[in-house]
């Protein structure tokens, strides 16, 4: 199954680019990046980016949870 191109916005400002842009394989699946003592979460809301002739879907940053210890 193709993944679908997404790019994460919002969160932490020491996300890189590169992860922020990634394949998912389901729009209505959050997509958790773990960062430090913790992970980011971001969320789909039916927004969509054009660059160079592909369509990638938005991810927006929802939160932040930490990982227990």
């Amino acid at each position: 199954m193709a993944g679908i191109k997404a790019e994460l916005v919002g969160g932490p400002a020491t996300l890189s680019d590169v992860d922020r842009r990634r394949e998912v394989v389901d729009l209505a699946e959050q997509v958790k990046v773990s960062t430090g003592a913790g992970y980011e979460h971001f969320s789909h809301n039916g927004q969509f980016n054009t660059a160079g002739g592909e369509k990638i879907a938005v991810f927006a940053w929802t939160g932040r949870t930490k990982i227990a210890e």
